[in-house]
């Protein structure tokens, strides 16, 4: 039975593998933000590219975009109060094409769209931090809140990224259904999420927590603390797109 069972494991990741494989070939053509003739290889032309809202500058350890400053350096609210997390790497903004983007992969399921989204992510972050972590741990979704959208954005993104960077993936558990945090402002969100996560795995010194979207960072804020509560000593929040300053 053991063996039937990681034969089975084994041939689900080559499997899992092949299709994303396939799914990244048949991306480039034509560009999906303005049906263009893309870059080879990838799933944007040169032009909207460089036109995407990218998330810069933005506070170094929260991420939230800091339009107008010369560089990019820690905000007032990280100074008075810095974050479980040592540093986020969020490369775009949710906005504009971004955010339709977002949308269709979040509430749509659009394979395609998360494809895109997760490239633009890899094609944001230089090599070097995306070899920093030794696991990733992507935000749960209440088996409740997933069975009823019946899709988990978070760890789809991070199944396929563990795997393009041969790195373990651990998995959180969410303790409690949280009540939605729409509408909620950052402190609310806070307690919203006080002690939500708990992870029974040992992990390893560095670890990289994975979202689609970052909006004010109490989310993985509350994962960062499980995730040091486990043996974490440094953990990053890593995310696709952030939302603008309201």
């Amino acid at each position: 039975m053991t063996e039937s069972l990681s034969q089975w494991r084994l041939l689900s990741t080559r499997v899992g593998a092949e299709v994303d494989r396939r799914l990244r070939r048949h991306l480039p053509g034509r560009c999906a933000f303005c049906l263009g003739e893309a870059e080879r290889e990838r799933p944007w032309c040169a032009a909207c590219f460089v036109e995407l809202p990218w998330n810069l500058p933005a506070c170094p350890r929260c991420a939230e975009p800091l339009p107008g400053r010369p560089e990019a350096r820690p905000c007032g609210r990280c100074l008075r109060s810095p974050p479980a997390f040592t540093r986020s790497r969020v490369p775009l903004r949710y906005e504009q094409e971004v955010a339709g983007l977002v949308q269709r992969f979040k509430f749509e399921a659009s394979p395609r769209a998360g494809a895109v989204l997760l490239a633009l992510f890899e094609a944001g972050l230089p090599e070097t931090v995306l070899a920093w972590p030794q696991a990733l741990v992507p935000v749960p979704l209440h088996p409740c809140r997933a069975r009823e959208r019946g899709f988990d954005q978070g760890d789809w993104l991070a199944r396929r990224l563990a795997r393009r960077l041969e790195r373990p993936l651990v998995r959180a558990r969410r303790c409690r259904d949280t009540p939605s945090q729409r509408g909620l402002d950052r402190d609310e969100r806070r307690r919203n999420l006080n002690r939500a996560f708990v992870i029974e795995a040992a992990l390893p010194p560095r670890v990289a927590l994975l979202d689609d979207v970052m909006t004010t960072g109490a989310t993985l804020e509350a994962l960062a603390s499980a995730c040091r509560a486990a043996g974490a000593r440094e953990v990053e929040a890593w995310a696709v797109a952030r939302t603008p300053l309201q």
